[in-house]
């Protein structure tokens, strides 16, 4: 099917065009097979036509981690020019695929405490803060956050709504939008996904004097990577 929708879009992307990246559903296998597709209708080997690839045919290290690396740069930024610190921060990370599971991690490192995360799934939070590096293995070997022990279930709904420092949707578009905006009680929101806060959320957002960090910023690390 990859292969297939590559042959399609053939004259539509490519290293002077249009250069795919990873997204929802899509991990190094995937951009691999989008790269080969390309290559073989080109007749020779066309590394810049993805990003996200393999190492073992040109990819960059440190790929994988970047966008949430960028995110994290941001947020720490932010934070210094409130004059406030990361440590001890209340955070929540909607989304734990690549970009939500590695800032959930950064942030821990920090010394944030993560009081809720969430994927597909499930959504789990625990006031007192999460064990992330526990989560991050759970999750590798189970492929799911569902069953994760010391965290209460609530709906990726209530997650968005939680009283926390900093909020980071890492996972779909439109998360935030005017219906729950008024809700939202976090003091930073860090744009993870690819436009999580609708425009008419940003303007009630803006009026709360919510800072948001955009997602034009906030997750550009892969592709600067």
């Amino acid at each position: 099917l990859t292969r297939r929708y590559t042959t399609e879009i053939i004259n539509e992307i490519g290293p002077e065009k249009d250069i795919p990246a990873p997204d929802v559903g899509t991990s190094p296998r995937e951009m691999a097979w989008i790269f080969d597709t390309y290559s073989m209708n080109k007749g020779h080997s066309v590394l810049g036509v993805v990003t996200g690839k393999p190492l073992t045919i040109g990819g960059s290290l440190g790929r994988v981690e970047a966008t949430s690396r960028g995110a994290l740069f941001c947020i720490r930024d932010a934070v210094a020019k409130l004059d406030k610190r990361i440590a001890g921060m209340k955070v929540v990370v909607q989304g734990f695929g690549n970009v939500g599971s590695y800032l959930a991690q950064f942030l821990h490192q920090e010394g944030a405490t993560v009081v809720a995360i969430s994927d597909s799934a499930t959504a789990l939070y625990n006031p007192k803060g999460i064990d992330v590096p526990a989560a991050f293995a759970y999750k590798a070997e189970n492929r799911t956050l569902v069953g994760l022990k010391d965290a209460e279930t609530i709906t990726n709904e209530e997650l968005v709504l939680l009283d926390c420092d900093i909020l980071a949707p890492c996972a779909l578009e439109q998360v935030i939008t005017e219906e729950n905006a008024n809700q939202v009680k976090a003091s930073i929101i860090c744009e993870g996904a690819n436009g999580p806060v609708t425009p008419s959320a940003d303007a009630i957002l803006e009026d709360k004097g919510i800072l948001i960090l955009p997602d034009i910023l906030a997750n550009a690390g892969g592709v600067v990577v």
